[in-house]
């Protein structure tokens, strides 16, 4: 059976390590977890990983947040991956920093990832992992802030909230959406 895991964030060192990127991060997990690498493909950095009896394919894409759902599209496809094993892992304002909450399906949340995802596919029935960021910005500083990196508080406990997720990830491949929900969500 196989899951198409799509970390999102942007490319380029100027993104690297900023809220904004924790996809990235949780898919690196996951794939150095594995003992895996990625390669530069189509629209994306790719990995295919096993994880028990269940192959990942892990992918951070390459056309910027904006344009996630293109090679979310691309993958599905190419791989013949369902939609039901599509997993996608974001950035979320509006969780306190480190709170995983897993979902099925829902909104956009106002995340332009999340929207062109839901606009290529024609659907929010998709499965998503939500990495909180929190909401500690001034008015109108929301892009400083999600593209800023994590500061000396956050990052004491990054790498343990980054491993869970990756976990909660695994999960979700390998005992379903619900019990992986049950599991980890709020935790």
């Amino acid at each position: 059976m196989k899951y198409l895991v799509a970390g999102l964030g942007n490319i380029g060192p100027e993104y690297e390590f900023t809220r904004h990127n924790v996809g990235f991060l949780v898919a690196d997990e996951l794939v150095k977890q594995a003992g895996g690498s990625f390669t530069l493909q189509r629209l994306a950095y790719t990995s295919t990983i096993r994880v028990k009896n269940k192959q990942l394919v892990v992918i951070k894409p390459t056309t910027y947040m904006n344009l996630s759902g293109k090679a979310i599209r691309h993958y599905l496809t190419d791989e013949k991956i369902p939609l039901e094993n599509l997993i996608v892992v974001t950035d979320d304002l509006a969780l306190p920093f480190g709170t995983l909450r897993m979902k099925g399906s829902g909104s956009d949340g106002g995340h332009n990832g999340l929207k062109s995802i839901q606009e290529v596919l024609q659907t929010a029935a998709y499965s998503r992992l939500r990495f909180g960021v929190g909401n500690n910005f001034a008015k109108g500083r929301q892009v400083d802030y999600v593209l800023g990196r994590w500061d000396d508080e956050e990052q004491k406990t990054l790498t343990a909230r980054v491993q869970t997720a990756s976990d909660f990830v695994k999960a979700f491949a390998l005992e379903g959406l619900n019990n992986a929900m049950n599991k980890y969500n709020n935790k």
